[in-house]
């Protein structure tokens, strides 16, 4: 079994509301000097198997064909 981390997160550039929010919402709070706040998403998975160039190049695809919009989103994959 392989475990791997995929982390999607906003391309620079893009307009992230769910940031601002969070970065508004830190100060309303008393976290001073919090500042260009994004958000992102992670995803955990476990992939069956040994082979980790396979698995990578399944992560890859699923990147692609699912967990990240590739128009407005980055992502990177780290396996463990």
């Amino acid at each position: 079994m392989i475990k791997a981390r995929v982390t999607v997160t906003l391309k620079n550039g893009v307009l992230d509301p769910q940031g601002k929010a969070i970065e508004g919402a830190l100060g309303a709070l008393g976290f001073e000097g919090v500042g260009q706040v994004r958000q992102g998403k992670v995803f955990d998975l476990e992939v069956e198997g040994s082979d980790k160039a396979k698995a990578e190049s399944d992560l890859k695809a699923m990147c692609e064909k699912l967990l990240a919009n590739t128009v407005i989103e980055n992502y990177t994959i780290s396996i463990a």
